[in-house]
């Protein structure tokens, strides 16, 4: 059998370090090996990591735990190749608990198809919903996401994949520079490199919920200002494959159907006080306007308003990144 190295980074996670290492060690693909980044935590995460680490020596799998400055998550999956040993190497996120036959089903679908060259396998990340607005949002987003995916992919999603680590090493790895949608990155330079991706819905992690609203939308800016990263270096349309097709890139559908909103109700209420200022008796033009905008405030949920701002704002860090040449970090 195959050595898979399983490797997942963390910074300020000491809450979740027990469930994820535990959804790892308890995985049914044998032989595995597991590699955990503390990634300069100011909490308890690095003496969590080592706690589960020495609670669960034995000769079936080994543990290690790597500690390094605060550098970035991509700069943390680098550290975890570099010490992987297995010739394929799956990452996850500390806030997922894979389930135990994650690594069995995405290693199953390894094998090259005629004209293919399978560099990863991809799984599916399903969201629990959470007790809030925000949480049951964010699940129902990824959802649909996942609904709409193919068996060919231009995405290893970070929390559910497998990548075969001499592919890996050949596009030099996760860039320290990268700043978030590192997956997105290395995903784009395998394919670039004729690479296939694959997607299998059956290899199910499951992520914790995103109950915390001024969380959610700073991981939605962030998403939006690296994707502006994205579309610059690869284009508007989507990526280049190696037979010449054009295959989009894989951005989550509801965040361009949300960054709309914030426009057409600024648009709006502008038409209304225009409307109002310039209207003279009978009030047709005010009263239409108004009635626009109390349209448009029904239909607008204020946490979809908040997400649109949110995304709107890393459009502009992003523009500002490209324009100065900066990291983004």
């Amino acid at each position: 059998m195959t050595l898979v190295s399983i490797t997942v980074c963390a910074r300020d996670a000491e809450n979740w370090v027990e469930q994820c290492l535990s959804s790892l060690v308890a995985q049914d693909y044998r032989p595995i090996e597991i590699i955990a980044v503390d990634d300069g935590s100011s909490d308890g995460t690095l003496d969590q990591m080592l706690e589960f680490r020495d609670l669960n020596t034995n000769d079936d799998i080994e543990i290690t735990v790597i500690s390094s400055k605060p550098l970035g998550l991509s700069s943390g999956r680098q550290l975890a190749l570099e010490s992987a040993r297995g010739d394929w190497v799956a990452i996850t996120d500390i806030d997922c608990c894979p389930e135990s036959n994650w690594i069995s089903v995405m290693m199953s679908f390894r094998d090259n198809l005629p004209g293919e060259n399978i560099v990863a396998v991809t799984g599916r990340t399903e969201f629990a919903e959470g007790n809030t607005k925000v949480s049951r949002i964010r699940s129902k987003s990824i959802r649909r996401k996942y609904e709409q995916r193919s068996r060919v992919v231009t995405l290893a999603n970070g929390p559910c994949s497998v990548f075969r680590k001499d592919a890996l090493i050949s596009i030099g790895g996760f860039d320290p520079n990268w700043y978030h949608a590192e997956d997105m990155e290395v995903s784009l330079l395998l394919i670039q490199n004729g690479g296939t991706i694959i997607h299998t819905p059956d290899a199910l992690v499951r992520h914790v919920a995103e109950e915390d609203l001024s969380v959610f939308l700073r991981k939605r800016c962030r998403d939006a200002r690296a994707h502006m990263r994205i579309l610059q270096k690869y284009g508007l349309h989507g990526i280049k494959l190696h037979n010449g097709d054009v295959q989009k890139h894989d951005f989550v559908s509801d965040a361009a159907r949300m960054i709309w909103l914030s426009p057409i109700l600024i648009l709006g209420i502008s038409v209304c006080n225009f409307g109002l200022v310039v209207s003279t008796p009978p009030l047709w033009w005010g009263i239409a306007s108004t009635t626009l905008v109390l349209i448009l405030l029904l239909g607008i949920k204020k946490n979809e308003f908040l997400w649109s701002l949110s995304l709107w704002y890393g459009v502009c860090l992003g523009l500002c990144d490209a324009i100065l040449k900066r990291r983004g970090h």
